[in-house]
């Protein structure tokens, strides 16, 4: 390990990489300071960063800790915005999703085969049909095949786990699926690479201001209660469902306000549904996607209105019924509260409209100037991440003083994916090199792309790291090691909940190797034994908190249950609230 920052390595997002970031945030004069560690946000710095402006980015707590790390896991087109009339966005979301597949993120983004199961004779085929070949023409056929059109029996073929009297045939079709959260982690550290000071943990409490002009930002470190102040010509608000609070600060009347929608997913191990393909079912309001998920299934998703804590969204019983219910009127084999392993729900940041059914609201983005110097962005869906952060850099322009290039995001390879699919066919050849079964190179090569060998060089002195978790033996100690001293992990939850998985796929919700991992990063990052003892018992209170919130009948209950857990930033102060 490094004992100084080393510039030439500027991806590598650890403890001493943040020491020079506090620096560099408080002596330079920026182009960009972006508010917000979200996919957008992110994005954003990335798109500035390539375009060679000077940007910052801060996080007040970690990369993808909102939204971005609690969605459906699925890089797509949003097929049911065609039922809405929506072609735009669907047009747009398949380039992006394309661009993701061939050149951007393949290493991240995977195609996903799907089973549209179809109920009513005569109209359904043909109606879902015509917006399939809409679909496939918009963009959905090209690096996956088109729309497969398949009997009730070749339906129960790939899907035995659906009952025969709940479909009369299906249409199978392609999309793809994604861990969020280690695509956004991605994103910022290719931001990082190419120039961007990225620094978590780093809460705005104010803005810098001369006349009507915003000039900055004032941050405060959420670990020490440090506070220092950031230049920039301009200000992007990409704080998701924080916009509005953010935008209070400002003392600015914002152009639009945001809505959060909570949508709650469960995670059922793999075994509990026998199919070999993912699944789509319409309800009365949306869709529910059964999602595969390496040794498990995603279910979801839910889409209520919520106006409670932003930062920790709770799912209720209530939410999980809904969901059991729905899906169980399809399977052979019904699932209980007892199937269940993971639990989690996030909140979309939706433009605030008079509908008052959230799943009707526009996933369409907006971008506003609310005064000189700042800009806010809102809305949107988290395929089309790269889209809305070109536009909110571009809404910078005015703000600069030197000529902006234009945006270059849709040929820049996210860190990870030069290489990629040539490491893909040497799966066995690098298993030998580092003794482990080409089924875990794989696996590995889907989570860090052409970094694998960063990764897996912390085993050299020390063979023991290429051991499984004891708990969680689907992730190697060193990918632990690796989430401190390269990926920004200044806690725990960081990498049981976002880093890794754990905290979704194992039934122990990550509390069965919390001391495990919690020892593997004292040395990172400086620890003591108090320190290990407080993270451990921070996150086992986290878990508790989750799993009796869940227990509740609503969302109020819910949520003073999953509020008064502790937090484990300790300098964490809490936005003061916006009437929404």
């Amino acid at each position: 390990m490094t004992t100084e920052f080393n510039p030439d390595r500027p991806a590598d997002l650890g403890p001493l990489y943040r020491a020079e970031a506090w620096r560099r945030l408080g002596a330079e004069q920026f182009d960009i300071v972006v508010v917000g560690g979200g996919v957008v946000g992110v994005g954003a710095a990335l798109d500035a960063a390539t375009r060679g402006l000077r940007v910052a980015l801060v996080e007040a707590r970690d990369i993808a800790a909102g939204t971005s790390s609690r969605s459906s896991k699925m890089f797509h087109g949003g097929l049911r915005y065609l039922e809405q009339l929506e072609f735009g966005l669907v047009r747009e979301a398949l380039k992006e999703r394309e661009l993701s597949l061939r050149l951007l993120a393949p290493h991240l983004v995977k195609p996903l085969p799907f089973l549209y199961p179809l109920t009513q004779r005569v109209w359904e085929r043909p109606y879902v049909a015509a917006g399939l070949f809409l679909y496939d023409q918009m963009g959905g056929a090209k690096s996956v095949p088109g729309q497969r059109h398949v009997t009730r029996s070749g339906a129960l073929r790939v899907a035995p786990a659906l009952k025969r009297d709940s479909l009369i045939g299906g249409i199978r079709y392609y999309d793809t699926v994604v861990d969020d959260a280690r695509h956004t982690l991605t994103v910022a550290r290719t931001a990082a690479n190419y120039g961007a000071v990225i620094r978590t943990s780093t809460q705005v409490v104010g803005f810098l201001r001369e006349a009507d002009r915003v000039m900055g930002v004032r941050v405060r470190d959420s670990e020490n209660g440090e506070v220092t102040e950031v230049r920039a010509h301009c200000v992007i608000n990409a704080a998701g469902v924080w916009t509005d609070e953010v935008q209070a600060l400002s003392r600015q009347r914002g152009h639009f306000r945001v809505r959060a929608s909570k949508g709650v997913h469960i995670v059922v191990p793999r075994d509990r549904i026998v199919s070999e393909t993912a699944i789509i079912l319409r309800t009365a309001n949306s869709v529910l996607f059964v999602i595969p998920w390496e040794t498990h299934w995603i279910i979801g998703t839910t889409d209520s209105d919520w106006d409670l804590d932003l930062a920790h969204p709770a799912a209720t019983h209530a939410d999980i019924d809904y969901i059991l219910d729905r899906v169980n009127q399809v399977l052979v084999t019904p699932l209980t509260h007892d199937d269940i392993e993971g639990v989690y729900a996030g909140l979309r940041p939706l433009l605030a409209g008079e509908d008052d059914q959230t799943s009707k609201l526009s996933r369409e983005h907006a971008v506003a100037r609310v005064a000189p110097g700042l800009v806010s962005i809102a809305g949107g869906k988290y395929t089309t991440y790269r889209v809305m952060a070109a536009a909110a850099v571009d809404a910078c322009n005015d703000f600069i003083p030197t000529r902006v290039a234009p945006s270059i995001t849709e040929r820049v390879p996210l860190v990870g994916a030069d290489g990629y699919f040539a490491l893909i066919n040497q799966c066995e050849h690098l298993g030998q090199r580092y003794g482990l079964h080409p089924y875990r190179i794989r696996r590995l090569l889907n989570r860090y792309g052409s970094l694998i060998d960063e990764v897996l060089a912390y085993a050299a002195d020390d063979p023991s790291l290429l051991r499984p978790l004891e708990a969680a033996p689907q992730y190697l100690r060193v990918e632990v090691l690796y989430a401190a001293i390269d990926e920004a992990a200044l806690h725990l939850e960081d990498v049981l909940a976002r880093r890794t998985r754990i905290a979704i796929e194992y039934s122990h919700r990550g509390v069965g190797c919390a001391q495990e991992v919690a020892d593997l990063l004292a040395p990172v990052l400086g620890w003591t034994a108090e320190d290990v003892a407080f993270e451990v018992d921070t996150y086992r209170a986290r878990v508790e908190a989750e799993v009796a919130s869940q227990q509740q009948p609503d969302d109020a209950s819910a949520d003073a249950l999953r509020a008064a857990a502790p937090e484990a930033r300790p300098e964490i102060l809490e936005p003061v609230p916006v009437p929404r």
